[in-house]
């Protein structure tokens, strides 16, 4: 770390505003006002000048980014759970220690989760927007009908602090719990949640109502919804992705959707966001949301202090305690 008395710490997007108030009193902060994503090249100066960066995850911090790096940058402290948006490789070779934010976003993304688990096949957006465009006739016994929840069999990918979440929530819906995972929860865990474990994911896949996909984007889970896998769903069966969008095959979801192989989608995150595939956008039975999961003004917050508290930790010459270490996802 340098030997300022105060680090300089870079800041790529606007954070909730006692976030930024205490971080100015703690460091020399330099913060992006104006909320802009920066380009490449902005993110090469702020590696120039920063002994500490805190990015998000619409930043991409590659080896490209970091080769910039000047020797007193030793901590990317990421306002963020994932950190598939930073070359953890390049930052260990360069001796530059990464952490994030886990754990303050689980009751939030769980929230949203159910909330498109929900959405989905009871057509609630569809039912909004008729009303708004004036187009409702009154009550029918026949019209605007979708599925019941209750009952259903729920299909969670990705079993850790999310999963776990959505899992609680579901089952007060009268879910039934089936999940895939790296690694097998242990039986304690398996029988609160009462969940069935399934070793192989494509078993699971073809015998679910709902699917949920809730595990962190690695390059082991790039596409782990392929073509292949997404034509084991049922035709009557949804998905439901509050994770990140490179996880899903996006356009043979699209094409599956349009050819009513799967019966919908609830989407909060996208493969190449902000971007969404056009041909998504004229769906009726996809619900469609802003990368909202985690949007919340207390878990911004928590997020914001978990930052400081990993800054504040670092620059004391202590570990961070959200140390990302390698293989951890």
């Amino acid at each position: 770390m340098s030997t300022r008395k105060k680090p300089i710490v870079v800041v790529t997007r606007k954070l909730p505003e006692p976030i930024e108030t205490r971080m100015m009193e703690l460091f020399d902060t330099r913060l992006n006002a104006d909320d802009q994503p920066l380009t490449q090249g902005q993110l090469i100066e702020a590696v120039r000048q920063a002994d500490v960066l805190v990015p998000t995850v619409t930043d991409h911090i590659d080896g490209a980014v970091l080769a910039h790096a000047n020797p007193n940058l030793r901590l990317i402290a990421s306002f963020g759970t994932g950190v598939d948006h930073i070359d953890l490789a390049s930052a260990r070779q360069r001796g530059i220690t990464v952490t994030n934010t886990p754990g303050v976003l689980t009751e939030d993304t769980a929230d949203m989760t159910m909330a498109l688990i929900l959405a989905v096949p009871r057509r609630i957006t569809e039912g909004e927007r008729t009303l708004r465009e004036g187009n409702w006739k009154g009550w029918s016994p026949t019209w605007m009908l979708g599925h019941r929840i209750w009952g259903k069999r729920l299909g969670i990918i990705g079993m850790g602090r999310i999963g776990q979440a959505v899992a609680r929530r579901a089952r007060a819906f009268g879910l039934s719990i089936h999940y895939h995972n790296r690694n097998r929860l242990p039986g304690a865990v398996e029988q609160e949640l009462e969940a069935t474990y399934w070793e192989s994911l494509d078993q699971m896949l073809a015998r679910m109502d709902i699917i949920s996909v809730n595990c962190p984007h690695t390059p082991a889970t790039y596409h782990l919804l392929s073509a292949r896998r997404l034509e084991l769903l049922q035709a009557h069966s949804y998905i439901v992705n509050t994770a990140r969008g490179e996880i899903l095959d996006e356009n043979a979801l699209t094409r599956m959707l349009r050819r009513k192989q799967i019966a919908g989608a609830g989407l909060d995150v996208f493969e190449h966001e902000p971007a969404v595939n056009p041909k998504l956008l004229e769906l009726p039975n996809v619900v469609l949301l802003p990368h909202m999961g985690s949007a919340t003004i207390e878990g911004r917050i928590d997020m914001g202090e978990k930052v400081l508290i990993n800054i504040k930790t670092f620059v004391d010459g202590h570990t961070p305690p959200d140390r990302v270490h390698a293989g951890m996802f």
